[in-house]
């Protein structure tokens, strides 16, 4: 009876674990629409509650504060998007490369508000934020290094160059997605090359660093459009 009874109660934690991982998610996507679309000073936590249809007091249940409940959304959206550019190990390392661009691009026009909000900010410089973002470009440069050489321990120099050419990716991405008037493969294709020509700049400066000789656009499902731009 005893054994019952504690695999009743067990049963039961763990139903609740499950409701209020539920609902804690549920309030992080009502805050990814809200703080995409306004101001973080702007909005209170009455607004906040008023829009997710629920008391203020459960947010502050669930994230002690607006600030944690922001760096929550913030976590949540970099750990998405870090998952969509992650990729299979298993794959050819060009293709790995493509691919992870393929993916960013992807969740940028998919989650366009999460997307603003991760390039953008919302609190102005937060450090707790700043180590959010740092977190995904890492991850990003170690994919792409783990496909262009085969590694993830790079000099500091195409270190370097790879955060710079990511971070015209993030500006690129955000001009697109806020036009629409490209195609995503055009705007892969393009910093692909873009990517090759950063490559061979990192190859000049930094010889154990040589660039590869050929990077493949998504070959499982062809190219959409005429431009090549598979050769770096």
């Amino acid at each position: 009876m005893q054994k019952s009874s504690q695999r009743e109660t067990e049963r039961r934690e763990a139903r609740g674990t499950e409701r209020s991982l539920a609902r804690r998610a549920e309030l992080i996507a009502v805050g990814r629409k809200l703080f995409a679309d306004t101001a973080y000073d702007v909005l209170s936590m009455d607004d906040i509650a008023q829009q997710a249809g629920v008391a203020k007091g459960l947010i502050y249940y669930y994230f002690k504060s607006k600030r944690g409940y922001y760096l929550a959304i913030i976590e949540d959206t970099f750990a998405d998007l870090v998952t969509s550019a992650a990729m299979d190990p298993q794959l050819p390392n060009a293709e790995r490369v493509s691919r992870t661009i393929e993916g960013y691009l992807r969740y940028a026009e998919l989650h366009q508000a999460a997307f603003r909000t991760i390039t953008r900010g919302g609190i102005g410089f937060d450090s707790e934020v700043q180590a959010l973002r740092d977190g995904v470009h890492h991850a990003i440069i170690t994919t792409i290094a783990q496909g262009a050489y085969g590694r993830t321990d790079i000099p500091e120099l195409a270190r370097i160059t790879l955060y710079g050419w990511l971070c015209s990716v993030e500006g690129m991405a955000l001009d697109w997605i806020g036009h629409q008037r490209l195609s995503r493969a055009t705007v892969r294709d393009v910093l692909v090359r873009a990517l090759g020509d950063a490559l061979r700049t990192i190859a000049e400066f930094e010889p154990s660093c040589p660039a590869p000789d050929r990077l493949d656009l998504l070959p499982s499902q062809g190219r959409p459009h005429s431009s090549p731009a598979s050769e770096i």
